[in-house]
C-alpha cells in the first residue's frame, strides 16, 4: 500500500499553463536585469513532424506545409515507382500496402542520418511479392533538395523580418528529429558561414526542456538563470484599422510581444464630420480587402470642424490571453466608444495565416508604393489645412494652395509612379512650404509646430 501511495504521489501532476500551438506564436526572452550584459541572438530551427518552424528571439516564421512527413512522401513515391517498374503493379490504391511501405521508408530516412546507405524491406508488400531495395544518402538528398532549400529560404526570411544580419546570430538551436539530416545541417552551417550548430540538447527533447523551464518559471522554482527566462506570446499578424479608400493603417505590427498597448492618432476626412466607422483588421496587406476583418464600431459625437482639424485617438490593447480591446476617443471632447474582440485568430488556421503573410510578401513592392502615395496625399491635405490659417496673407495662401493642387494633379496623372518619384514630390512640396514660411516675418516661421510637422514628414 505504501508503495502504491508513493507511486501515486510520484506521478501526480499539476497543469500550470497551456500554450496552444495553433493560436499563438511565442518567443523566449530574458527578463531585464539592472546589470547590462551582452544580448545574444539565437535562431531556433524547429523541424517537426509536419511543420517547418524557425524562430528568432525577435521574430517567428513557419511553413505549415513543410516537415518530416514531406521527406517521407518523397521516399515513398520513389519506392512506388521502383515497385511498378519491377513488378508492373500500382500499389497506390491499397492503403494497407502504402501504410507498411511508409513505415519502412520513415525508418530508412532515420537510418540515413547515421549511415551512407539504408535498406527498405517489406515482406509480402503486395500479395506474395516482397519488396527489397536500398537507397543512398546522396539519392535521398537529390529527392528532397528543393524541400531542403525551402528550409533555408524560410530562415533567410525570418532573419530579414527580424532585421538581423546572419553574422550577428550567436547560436543556432536544432529542434525536431529531421534536424539530424546531414544535408539540412550542412545547409544550415553554410547559411551561417560555417557556424557550429548547437547539438548539446537532444532535438527530440528540446520542447520538453522548454516546457520544464516554463513550469519552473511559473512555479517560481529552479535556479536564478531559469527565473530570468520568460515565454512571451506575440501577435502572428499585424493589427490595424481601415482608413479611407479601404487602406490598412497598422497600429500593432506583426510579432509584437503581448500583453501590449499601442495607440495612434487619426483625423477626420470630411468637413463637419461628426461620426466615424472604425473597422479593425488583421493581416499584412496594405489593402484591407486582402486582410481579415475582426470587428467594427462607430464613434459618434465628434465636434464638427473642417476636415483634418478634429483628432481621434485609437488605442489597441491585447491582454495575456490574446483578447483585443480597441477604443476610440475624441482628442478634444469626452466622446468615446470601444469594442472587445475575444476570438482574434480563432477562425484562421496556421495555413491561412501563413498564406496571408506570403501573399503580402509577394505584393510588398505594390503595398509600399500604395503606402507612400497615401502618405503624400495626407501631406497634401495637411498643407491645404495650413493654407486656411488666418495669419497668412492672400498671396501666401494662394501659393500654398497652388503647390498642393500641383501635387494632386501629378498624382492623378501618374497612377504607376515609383516610390522614388513619389518621395521626390513630397520633398519638393515640403521645401516649397518651408521656403514660404521662412520668407515672412523676418525669417521666423509663423507656426513652429507646423514647421516641425513638415520636417517630420520629410
Amino acid at each position: 500500500m505504501n508503495n502504491k501511495r508513493n507511486m501515486t504521489k510520484m506521478i501526480s501532476t499539476t497543469t500550470l499553463k497551456v500554450k496552444p500551438k495553433k493560436k499563438k506564436t511565442q518567443v523566449l526572452k530574458k527578463k531585464k536585469k539592472k546589470k547590462k550584459k551582452k544580448k545574444k541572438k539565437v535562431l531556433v530551427r524547429n523541424k517537426r513532424f509536419h511543420c517547418e518552424d524557425p524562430h528568432v528571439l525577435l521574430n517567428h516564421r513557419q511553413d505549415t506545409h513543410l516537415g518530416g512527413e514531406d521527406f517521407n512522401d518523397r521516399l515513398v513515391d520513389y519506392c512506388v515507382r521502383e515497385f511498378k517498374e519491377k513488378f508492373n503493379k500500382d500499389i497506390t490504391g491499397d492503403a494497407s500496402c502504402m501504410g507498411r511501405l511508409r513505415t519502412a521508408c520513415e525508418q530508412a530516412k532515420r537510418n540515413l542520418s547515421f549511415s551512407p546507405r539504408a535498406a527498405i524491406k517489406v515482406d509480402h508488400l503486395y500479395g506474395d511479392i516482397n519488396f527489397n531495395t536500398r537507397i543512398s544518402r546522396v539519392q535521398f538528398e537529390k529527392l528532397n533538395i528543393d524541400l531542403f532549400t525551402r528550409c533555408t529560404d524560410l530562415i533567410e526570411k525570418c532573419l530579414g523580418d527580424a532585421k538581423i544580419d546572419k553574422t550577428k546570430v550567436d547560436a543556432v538551436l536544432l529542434v525536431g528529429g529531421s534536424t539530424r539530416i546531414p544535408k539540412i545541417q550542412q545547409l544550415l552551417q553554410d547559411t551561417f558561414g560555417g557556424k557550429e550548430l548547437c547539438k548539446g540538447i537532444h532535438p527530440d527533447e528540446v520542447v520538453a526542456h522548454g516546457a520544464a523551464i516554463l513550469a519552473a518559471n511559473l512555479s517560481n522554482q529552479g535556479d536564478k538563470e531559469v527565473q530570468n527566462l520568460v515565454l512571451v506570446d506575440v501577435t502572428p499578424l499585424s493589427l490595424g484599422i481601415e482608413t479611407d479608400e479601404e487602406n490598412m493603417s497598422v497600429v500593432v505590427p506583426r510579432n509584437t510581444p503581448i500583453p501590449a498597448r499601442k495607440g495612434r492618432g487619426f483625423q477626420t476626412v470630411y468637413d463637419n464630420q461628426t461620426s466615424v466607422k472604425i473597422a479593425i483588421f488583421e493581416g499584412e496587406s496594405a489593402e484591407t480587402k486582402y486582410n481579415n476583418l475582426l470587428g467594427n464600431f462607430n464613434l459618434i459625437g465628434i465636434d464638427p470642424a473642417p476636415k483634418g482639424v478634429s483628432k481621434i485617438d485609437i488605442v489597441f490593447e491585447i491582454d495575456d490571453n490574446g483578447i483585443l480591446a480597441v477604443s476610440a476617443q475624441g482628442r478634444y471632447n469626452s466622446v468615446k466608444n470601444e469594442i472587445v474582440i475575444s476570438k482574434r485568430n480563432g477562425d484562421l488556421t496556421p495555413e491561412e495565416i501563413q498564406t496571408m503573410v506570403e501573399a503580402a510578401a509577394r505584393y510588398k513592392a505594390e503595398d509600399e508604393e500604395l503606402k507612400m502615395r497615401i502618405s503624400l496625399e495626407d501631406f497634401v491635405e495637411k498643407v491645404k489645412t495650413m493654407a486656411m490659417d488666418p495669419g497668412l496673407s492672400d498671396p501666401e495662401k494662394k501659393s500654398m494652395e497652388e503647390a498642393a493642387e500641383n501635387v494632386i494633379a501629378w498624382l492623378e496623372t501618374n497612377h504607376v509612379a515609383t516610390i522614388d518619384e513619389i518621395n521626390k514630390q513630397k520633398r519638393e512640396l515640403a521645401a516649397t512650404i518651408r521656403r514660404l514660411m521662412k520668407l515672412r516675418r523676418g525669417g521666423i516661421p509663423y507656426d513652429e509646430v507646423l514647421l516641425l510637422s513638415l520636417e517630420e514628414e520629410e
